[in-house]
């Protein structure tokens, strides 16, 4: 099974994304944007740029936990990854957006949640 983006709107009114592999588990989320096509914008920069391993930065948090964060040409991160419990998971974690991004579909959910 492929992976998908599912893109939704938050409680706050705002829009996001998150990334699906095949199995479903989240191996991605996106910022806040404030309307749907930037939520857009931003699941095609994530589309093209993870198929360039420059583009991610391998992170720790403060907590010695390992993640990653996906930036886009222009340096904005457009993408970051849950914590990891070792260098080897978040480097597992990268090949599954490397693999799943450039041609998972869109599922846009948006819309199920009215505005407020």
């Amino acid at each position: 099974m492929a992976g998908k983006f599912v893109i939704s709107k938050a409680k706050n009114g705002k829009f996001h994304f998150v990334l699906k592999a095949g199995n479903s588990e989240v191996i991605l989320q996106s910022q806040m944007y404030e309307d749907v096509a930037g939520a857009r914008n931003g699941v095609a920069s994530v589309k093209t740029n993870a198929v360039n391993e420059a583009m991610f930065e391998r992170l720790e948090s403060t907590k010695g936990e390992p993640y990653f964060n996906l930036k886009s040409s222009n340096g904005q991160v457009v993408g970051r990854s849950e914590m990891y419990s070792s260098a080897r998971a978040r480097d597992n974690g990268i090949e599954s957006v490397r693999k799943n991004a450039p041609e998972a579909t869109i599922d846009d959910q948006s819309a199920a949640t009215p505005a407020t």
